[in-house]
Parts: C-alpha cells; sequence; structure tokens
C-alpha cells in the first residue's frame, strides 16, 4: 500500500505531502483540493488515467508536474511531466487502484481500471445486483451494494479511493456503508475518500485524517493531525457523536458548556444579524466544563479557529470552588486568554434569569432571546463577534 505521497505542479496543489494509513479521510470545504489529491493518486498508480496536460499545471510554477508514492515494500512510483511535451513515469509494482469519482456515482461509479485483477473487481459494481429490500437502486445504493460485495469476495491489497462516499445516502445507510468501508481496510486493502459527513469521521483515530485547506497564497495544502494520546482515545470515542464530529468540517466553532448555551446562542447571533452556518460556525456543547480542555486540544492540534465561553462559577471578587479553579485554569491553559469569555458568575446570572427558577433553563433561555427580546449581554455578543472573526479569517 501507499506509505507516503508526494504532489507537486498539479492543479490547486504546489507542494504537498502526507502519509495515508489503511482509512484516510480528506476533509475540507468545497473547491479545497480534496478532490484533486484523490486524481492525482488515481493518475499516478492508474494505466488508464488521462495523462496531465497543460490545463493541470499549477498556476505560478515551473510547469512541472511530479506525482510519487513510496510503497509498503520500500520502492518508489512516479509520475514527471512537463505537458504537452515530456511524460515520464514508473509504476512498477503498483497496487491495483478502483476510484469511484462523484460525477460517475449516478452511472458506472467506476473510474477506467486496468491494474492486476482491477477490471474483474470493478465487475462487481454492475447490474444486476442482488436481491434487496430497496425497490430501487440509485448510485448511493449501488456504491453500498458493491462494497458489501467486495466485503464476500474477500477483496486484498486494493487501493480504493472514493468522492463523497455519502451521496444519495440515509444517515443509517452512510453508517453502515462506513463500517463496509473500515472492515475493507481490516482485511488489507487501503481506503481514501473525501467526505462532508461527520458520520465517516473516526474521531478516536485523529491520525485518519487529513485536513485539506486553500489558500491563493499556498494552494492547496493538507493537515495530518497527531494521534491522540491513548488515554484520551476511549474519551473522545465516548464524548463524540455525529453533531459533535462536525467540528472538523466548521470554519470556526463555539464552545459551549452544556445544552442551554448551544440553544440560545443562534439567537445571539440572530439579533447580530448574522448566521452562523452560513458563516460555518459551529456551536458545540462539550457535555460540561470539565470536557472544554479535550475539545480545545482536538482544536488546536487540527488547526480549527475556535472560542471557548464558560462560566466562572463564583460572583467577582470571589474565589471559587477548589475544583471550579483547577477547570477554569486549565481552559485557560489550553486555549489562552485571547481565545476565552467567561462569565460571571455564570451564565444564568449574565442572561438575567433568576437563581430560584433555574430549572427548565433551556427553554427559558430560549424565551429571553427569541424574538430579539432584552437587551444583548455584552459577553455574549463578544463571544460572537470573536468565532465571527476567526471564521472569516480562517485559511
Amino acid at each position: 500500500m501507499i506509505r507516503s505521497l508526494s504532489i507537486h505542479g498539479y492543479r490547486a496543489v504546489r507542494d504537498l505531502a502526507f502519509e495515508p494509513g489503511r482509512v484516510c479521510a480528506l476533509v475540507g470545504e468545497a473547491s479545497s483540493g480534496k478532490s484533486t489529491v484523490l486524481t492525482a493518486i488515481w493518475t499516478l498508480l492508474e494505466a488508464a488515467a488521462p495523462p496531465p496536460t497543460i490545463d493541470d499545471v499549477s498556476r505560478g510554477m515551473s510547469g512541472r508536474i511530479h506525482l510519487e508514492a513510496e510503497l509498503e515494500r520500500g520502492h518508489a512510483i512516479f509520475l514527471d511531466a512537463r505537458p504537452p511535451d515530456t511524460l515520464n513515469l514508473n509504476r512498477a509494482g503498483a497496487p491495483p487502484v478502483l476510484f469511484f469519482p462523484a460525477n460517475l456515482r449516478p452511472r458506472t461509479l467506476v473510474a477506467a481500471a486496468t491494474g492486476s485483477g482491477a477490471a474483474e473487481v470493478a465487475e462487481l459494481f454492475e447490474p444486476p445486483m442482488a436481491d434487496h429490500h430497496w425497490s430501487q437502486l440509485d448510485g448511493g445504493l449501488q456504491l453500498v451494494l458493491g462494497m458489501e460485495r467486495l466485503v464476500a469476495s474477500n477483496l486484498r491489497r486494493f487501493v480504493l479511493l472514493i468522492e463523497e462516499p455519502e451521496l444519495y445516502l440515509s444517515p443509517h445507510m452512510q453508517r453502515h456503508l462506513f463500517r463496509l468501508l473500515r472492515e475493507l481496510s481490516h482485511r488489507g486493502n487501503q481506503i481514501l475518500y473525501s467526505t462532508h459527513a461527520p458520520v465517516f469521521l473516526t474521531v478516536d483515530r485523529m491520525e485518519e485524517l487529513a485536513l485539506v485547506r486553500h489558500t491563493p497564497d499556498e494552494g492547496t495544502t493538507l493537515l495530518q493531525p497527531d494521534p491522540l494520546a491513548q488515554s484520551e482515545a476511549f474519551r473522545v470515542l465516548s464524548e463524540f457523536d455525529s453533531d459533535r464530529a462536525e467540528l472538523f468540517l466548521a470554519r470556526a466553532v463555539l464552545l459551549v458548556e452544556g445544552r442551554t448555551e448551544k440553544m440560545t446562542f443562534p439567537f445571539v447571533f440572530e439579533a447580530l444579524g448574522e448566521e452562523p452556518d452560513k458563516e460555518g460556525v459551529l456551536v458545540l456543547e462539550t457535555g460540561g466544563k470539565g470536557n472544554i480542555p479535550l475539545f480545545a486540544r482536538i482544536c488546536n492540534a487540527c488547526e480549527i479557529p475556535y472560542v471557548v465561553v464558560h462560566d466562572r462559577d463564583a460572583p467577582q471578587g470571589q474565589r471559587p470552588v477548589e475544583s471550579e479553579r483547577i477547570v477554569n485554569r486549565q481552559i485557560q491553559d489550553v486555549a489562552g486568554r485571547r481565545r476565552t469569555v467567561v462569565l460571571t458568575p455564570d451564565f444564568e446570572a449574565v442572561v438575567g434569569m433568576k437563581a430560584r427558577g433555574r430549572g427548565r433553563k433551556p427553554r427559558k433561555a430560549v424565551m429571553r432571546f427569541s424574538g430579539n427580546n432584552g437587551e444583548l449581554p455584552q459577553p455574549l455578543r463578544t463571544a460572537v463577534e470573536k468565532v465571527l472573526r476567526a471564521a472569516r479569517t480562517a485559511r
């Protein structure tokens, strides 16, 4: 399988290198370059792939395209081109590859495949499909059934490249497909896919994520986070659901303690004439203040902009109890002062909820701000302004 890959001068990629594992999820905004990375790998591995043309050369570069991969067995394969004049390549020993571009999903599903046994394997995605409870098949369900056939065929040592496996699939079928892909990886295949669906992100294995970004100055770049410490991997798995996994797809994240804040902040955005979804801002409730340092560390590792909002849990001039002081200090150490908005003494007091009436907090908080009623507390306004600024200046 592919141990490391480098791409130079290809489309939006000027210089990019990374080490895909058995599973690699390419995550990034539209037009960031995820499809370019997958297409470059297919072009390098597949003899039937169209050779690079002058239109594939990165602007402002030397005119040279160079794709290279180091394989597990220790030797390298490469493609070197100066379109339209020269093309040099060495694919000897390259693993067979199946490429599933998004634009083929409603039709043939699989791009040209000529590697060792690849054409025969590609036939598993052709109709007629086995009898199933679905009344009809579209491209998404065809992909699922084809992957079921791959698992049943005991496929080994293939590279599978998939653009947006979630297309045309319901959430439960996305989860089923994700399990199939993981099963294929456990059997010795390598799976690389681009996605906008949190279901396809294995949050406890951050080393399987490849965060793809694009800027006019640098072109397409890629960041692979370091693996989580073993002591935190299970904790992350237990704390992350698909809603929280949206963190990896956001331009910026507002980390809050609980459900009350999560339900309230959309109304704060609305009162300021802003729409968080349009700006790519995720309001993420962490399940309690004690979890905020964990989520902040993940944001730091993935270079995801964020702002933290948390209670001080003591009035001004009074010291919080020792346990609260420890957590407050941990949050400040991880996030820093500039990214932290502290509510004194707590959220309820800041928004004007009476201390004796804190039952049904989410409902009361929503009623307090829905319809832009009442004056907007400055700490909440500050938090929204900070996270919007972070989103708008994000790479």
